[in-house]
């Protein structure tokens, strides 16, 4: 069933909302922890209770809605609400349950149910803390769709079964870092069984996730993936020969289990293809920014050196004017020679300007070595991207050559080698000291 919950206030609103009028019927069904004895005063007690601390989200509301076609038992109602209040860590809070019955558009009386939580934990005096209740919800919901053998709405599937013709160069590789978890291919094949109602549902719903349906060697059903596995569908779905033989019908019109292992390889080889004509393509891309960017960058520096230059210049004219400025004229000049104080501020203007000029020197070596240093960083950088993106490329084509061999050996074919084209290609560009990296 799908269920939707959310924290909330307005107690008022709220127990207004739950015992409309719309609805053909309305039961509330339990008032369990509150003194009150009626849904509007229990949920205004909730909202005392938050008085006493900061919260403002007092209650946990819930709904929770069947399929429009099954009819469900109040204990199916009350079982899922007590693997919710557990999940989600509401064990003993203040709670209240109501069912509606209202007709649907083609007429017929279905049932739902509305479950109201108080957070509130009045031992500690504050609500209780909820995270993931999105995630935590639909874990239960699929769990209880698979339970009772419900089809699954479309888009429900989990959402981490990417479909294997668009995922991406990240999720390769962590597929195949990770071993396969028995019990997530186990819920992705009931998954695919319960969205599916009859044959070609089934097996599309198996290409998406990188399998393709087949006749076993002992006349079953079995599902193929990109490497040759076969999983038995009886088994994996957890139906009898039976069940699966009235959903698949005439199993001699699937291909045979070699044949399914080419295609579930090429679904694969296919998109790897394409990744690696991304990741060539980035490589190119990577060399060309390297090449504007260090453009940019000797322009810039350029202009650094300038602004120094001119910035040193006016300094030093206005220096030397202060310096010469120490010698007086006329009779106090005269003074100075005769007593040598002349001679005194000659030796200090020259020790002042070797001063300036080690200092304007060192402005000038600190600047070029702060640029050579920049130029250096951003040539490693973008040549370690660049080396990325080849090995990349490279780890594609062995994944692709290495699924091509599988293929070929179980279908008794002659050993593909691997192409020279694509390992020359692939050889990794070594950066020049000075500028963008060159093809050797």
């Amino acid at each position: 069933m799908i269920l939707i919950g959310n924290q909330r206030g307005g107690a008022k609103d709220l127990a207004t909302h739950l015992l409309k009028p719309e609805n053909e019927r309305v039961d509330v069904h339990e008032i369990r922890g509150f003194v009150a004895d009626d849904l509007h005063s229990a949920l205004q007690e909730s909202y005392a209770m938050s008085r006493g601390t900061r919260c403002k989200q007092h209650m946990f509301s819930l709904s929770l809605n069947p399929p429009p076609q099954e009819h469900v038992d109040v204990a199916v109602f009350e079982d899922a609400i007590e693997r919710i209040e557990a999940k989600l860590g509401l064990t003993d809070q203040p709670r209240a349950i109501v069912f509606h019955e209202k007709r649907g558009s083609d007429g017929e009386l279905r049932r739902h149910a509305h479950a109201v939580w108080c957070r509130i934990d009045t031992d500690q005096m504050k609500a209780v803390q909820l995270s993931h209740t999105h995630r935590k919800l639909q874990d239960i919901s699929r769990e209880i769709y698979i339970e009772r053998d419900w089809r699954m709405p479309d888009g429900f599937i989990d959402k981490d079964l990417r479909d294997p013709r668009n995922f991406s160069l990240a999720e390769w590789q962590q597929a195949k870092r990770a071993e396969k978890d028995p019990r997530a291919l186990k819920a992705m094949f009931q998954d695919c069984w319960s969205v599916s109602d009859r044959r070609a549902g089934f097996a599309q719903a198996l290409k998406e996730r990188g399998f393709e349906l087949a006749r076993g060697d002992r006349r079953g059903a079995v599902a193929v993936d990109h490497t040759g596995e076969a999983y038995a569908i009886s088994r994996w779905v957890g139906a009898k020969a039976k069940q699966v033989r009235a959903k698949l019908g005439d199993l001699d019109m699937l291909p045979s289990v070699s044949d399914a292992h080419a295609q579930a390889a090429k679904t694969i080889t296919t998109r790897l293809s394409e990744l690696r004509a991304e990741q060539r393509k980035a490589a190119e891309a990577e060399r060309a920014r390297l090449a504007s960017d260090l453009a940019a960058v000797k322009q810039r520096q350029s202009s650094e050196a300038r602004k120094l230059s001119d910035a040193q210049r006016r300094r030093q004219e206005s220096e030397k004017a202060q310096r010469n400025a120490r010698f007086r004229k006329g009779l106090p000049g005269f003074w100075d020679r005769l007593t040598g104080q002349r001679r005194r501020t000659l030796e200090e203007n020259a020790k002042a300007e070797h001063t300036a000029a080690a200092r304007d020197e060192a402005e000038k070596r600190n600047l070029e070595s702060r640029q050579s240093q920049e130029r250096r960083d951003r040539i490693r950088e973008t040549a370690s991207l660049h080396r990325r993106k080849v090995g990349n490329a490279r780890e594609l084509s062995q994944d692709i050559e290495g699924i091509d061999r599988e293929v070929s050996r179980a279908q008794g074919l002659p050993r593909l080698e691997p192409k020279k084209s694509d390992t020359a290609h692939e050889r990794p560009h070594r950066p020049s000291r000075d500028g963008p990296t060159r093809t050797r």
